[in-house]
């Protein structure tokens, strides 16, 4: 017997048998899409060489006896140790002469490449003595069970491939035949990893999600298509830029451009994600969709999907023909790290949409645009939709000539009479609570520490004390539990009252207040948050509904770049008392964010350093771990607050104490229940030294209306 995997147990052979059936299954799904892209008729013969030897040489003695050992099984007699990669091994058994006669000696390295690096190691072949020994003496010495266990008829190994297993020598970007090598190694690490998952690598849809959209938008909604959706159905084979106002139906666009070809849709925020994961599995009724980010199985369990691990499991191995993914999930591969082709080979076939772009980082922005690059050169495609469009990201795509088709839509609603005031916002909420009185009055300030000393001014005010007026706080540092619960009632709010929050209503959340107080942030910021009020109604009256307050305004220097700010000051303030249309919203953030307005600035500064630093980046450089970091501005760290711990010492014993590991995975889900995600640096001086699968215990004062008391540490805690 030859094992492959210990657990579960698992053979070479049945291994490899689900291995090639992946292969068939993506070949036939995609096969054609993707030999255009590689654009050479051996491709496939290729790939299922790889796919059938990729794993031959775990036949190794060492490599058996550590499966066995783990069996509890007598071990196998044996002078070597198990301290060479059995993908350096695999090589050995492919047919140098016929390979290199069929389809050239150029062709036949690209091969001893992909099996040898289809697990990326570190270690190199230093002892090559040892290594032709382990060659000639053990694997030859096994061959015969590869015959019988295979059916095939293996007479020798081959030594000549051992210079190619070098990481000086590896195909890299600029190689003549890197786009090969890109999809024939990424497929592969796609087909192994599914067929290790005992998952399909390639799930077909029973229908396209386009027609189920369209459905959707004539029947249930009993609409026509608006203008951005016969837009792109006019244009589904290009890629796409598309401006759309709030409100014109931007998400049923990109469904509609999609088709009925595999795709990947990323947003900025989990919380819309999951929002449009239910509208189109619950609503539109396409159930051939996963859901790809840090906390998706939580969300698939906690939500009472049916099957939550499976479909968690077949998302992560990117097989549904639609994904629903945040940016970390995805755009690792512009870093080219060790084993980036996986990711970079599957979009190479796929369409991507990227929603709201202008809402991440100019960092991450660079690395979205080069990626999309990246993806254009291979043959994949590309649609970004936003209600604001940096001129910079335009530029960028221009200037590296990927072709794409441009449109605007401007709803003809006109939503928002503005005021610019020069009072700081905590001297005006006698203005705010007299608004709440016959108003839903949502108040967004730049921090969470802004928000929580506004909110304890305002629920200690005589006025709100006098007319029983409710008043509510939402921000980024209330545990899972609370804050689930807070963003359902600010969505469903349906009184009169004030809610005060952070800006991670922006973009994630679905609702629609009457008036606005906010701080002054960037105006890309600001009209983000001008959309969660009189979101599809039009303005009508003199007195303005958005009170924009600019003096003191927190989070300047640090969450908001300060010399954008500036220039975001000057521009607004020409259309104080003005009822702003869509178009004037779209022409302020075009222009702020040019190369001309920009210059000097520390935001041009991190973009352009950011694509410099991806030029440059050395292929295999770095790992995926190091690329997702890249990605994220801030290291989180899980917390329970210490108060929340203490409460639920049962649940937490139950979870520590349970054998069952589907019951103890529920318990899991719970205790996540009572975490947060907060930034390293702002906890690290308060945290306990116990942790709970990874969660830390943090010694803060914590309570479910203000949350978490940053600063206020729990006595005769730590």
């Amino acid at each position: 017997m030859i094992y492959a995997k210990s657990d579960p147990v698992e053979t070479l052979r049945e291994h490899t048998d689900r291995v090639m059936d992946n292969y068939y299954k993506i070949k036939s799904t995609y096969g054609e899409k993707i030999q255009n892209i590689v654009g050479d008729e051996n491709f496939w013969d290729m790939l299922e060489i790889a796919c059938f030897y990729h794993d031959f040489g775990k036949i190794y003695t060492p490599f058996q006896n550590e499966i066995r050992k783990r069996l509890k099984m007598e071990l196998l007699e044996t002078d070597f140790k198990n301290d060479i990669p059995h993908g350096y091994l695999s090589p050995a058994f492919l047919n140098y002469k016929d390979i290199c006669s069929k389809y050239g000696k150029d062709k036949y390295a690209i091969l001893v490449q992909v099996i040898g690096f289809h697990h990326e190691r570190d270690r190199e072949i230093e002892d090559l003595n040892k290594f032709q020994k382990v060659l000639q003496q053990d694997l030859m010495k096994n061959i015969d069970k590869l015959n019988s266990e295979f059916g095939i008829k293996l007479n020798k190994i081959s030594i000549k491939y051992i210079s190619y297993i070098n990481q000086l020598v590896r195909v890299k970007e600029g190689d003549r035949d890197y786009k090969k090598y890109v999809m024939l190694k990424g497929l592969l690490h796609r087909i192994d990893h599914s067929a290790s998952a005992h998952a399909n690598v390639e799930i077909e849809a029973s229908s396209s999600i386009a027609d189920k959209t369209m459905e959707y938008i004539t029947r249930k909604k009993n609409s026509k298509l608006r203008s951005p959706q016969n837009f792109v159905l006019d244009n589904r084979d290009k890629n796409i830029v598309m401006i759309a106002s709030t409100g014109m139906g931007k998400t049923e666009s990109a469904l509609i451009w999609i088709g009925g070809e595999k795709a990947f849709f990323t947003l900025p925020v989990r919380v819309s994600i999951n929002a449009i994961y239910k509208r189109i599995f619950d609503e539109i009724e396409f159930k051939e969709v996963g859901l790809l980010h840090s906390t998706s199985f939580d969300f698939l369990y906690t939500e009472g999907y049916n099957d939550s691990f499976e479909k968690y499991e077949i998302s992560r191995q990117l097989s549904y023909p639609l994904s629903l993914s945040t940016i970390d999930q995805l755009f690792t591969f512009p870093f080219k790290f060790k084993g980036y082709e996986k990711l970079y080979a599957t979009l190479a076939y796929s369409k991507v949409v990227i929603d709201e772009i202008q809402a991440y980082s100019p960092k991450i922005a660079a690395v979205i645009l080069k990626g999309l690059e990246m993806i254009t050169r291979m043959g994949g495609r590309f649609m970004i939709m936003t209600a604001t469009l940096p001129r910079i990201f335009k530029e960028y795509l221009k200037q590296h000539g990927i072709d794409f088709e441009f449109a605007c839509f401007y709803s003809d609603i006109k939503r928002h009479r503005i005021s610019i005031r020069e009072a700081r916002l905590d001297e005006e909420i006698g203005l705010i609570i007299e608004k709440a009185k016959e108003n839903k009055v949502l108040v967004i300030v730049n921090t969470v520490k802004k928000a929580v000393e506004l909110y304890s001014t305002i629920i200690n005010a005589k006025l709100v004390k006098e007319g029983n007026i409710d008043v509510n706080l939402l921000h980024s540092l209330f545990i899972q539990r609370d804050r689930f619960e807070k963003e359902s009632r600010i969505k469903n709010y349906d009184q009169n009252g004030i809610w005060i929050t952070t800006q991670i209503v922006e973009a994630s959340l679905d609702i629609d207040y009457d008036v606005l107080f906010t701080e002054l942030s960037t105006l890309d910021s600001l009209f983000q948050r001008m959309g969660r009020c009189y979101r599809k109604r039009e303005y009508i009256l003199e007195e303005p509904n958005i009170y924009i307050y600019y003096n003191d305004s927190s989070g300047i220097g640090n969450v908001y770049d300060k010399e954008i700010f500036e220039i975001s000051l000057m521009k607004i303030k020409e259309y104080d008392g003005c009822l702003l249309d869509e178009k004037q919203k779209v022409d302020m953030v075009d222009e702020i964010y040019s190369r001309e307005t920009l210059r000097g600035t520390n935001y041009l500064k991190e973009f352009d350093d950011a694509l410099k630093f991806l030029d440059a980046v050395f292929d295999y450089d770095l790992d995926k771990r190091d690329a997702q970091r890249q990605l994220r501005d801030i290291a989180n760290v899980k917390v329970i607050p210490i108060e929340e711990y203490e409460r639920n010492m049962d649940l937490i014993e139950d979870y520590l104490n349970e054998k069952d590991l589907s019951k103890k995975h529920e318990k899991l889900l719970e205790i996540k229940q009572l975490t947060m995600d907060v930034s390293f640096y702002r906890v690290k001086d308060y945290l306990v030294p116990t942790r709970i699968n990874g969660i830390f215990i943090v010694g803060l004062k914590y309570d479910d209306k203000v949350g978490l008391y940053i600063g206020e540490r729990i006595s005769n805690v730590i």
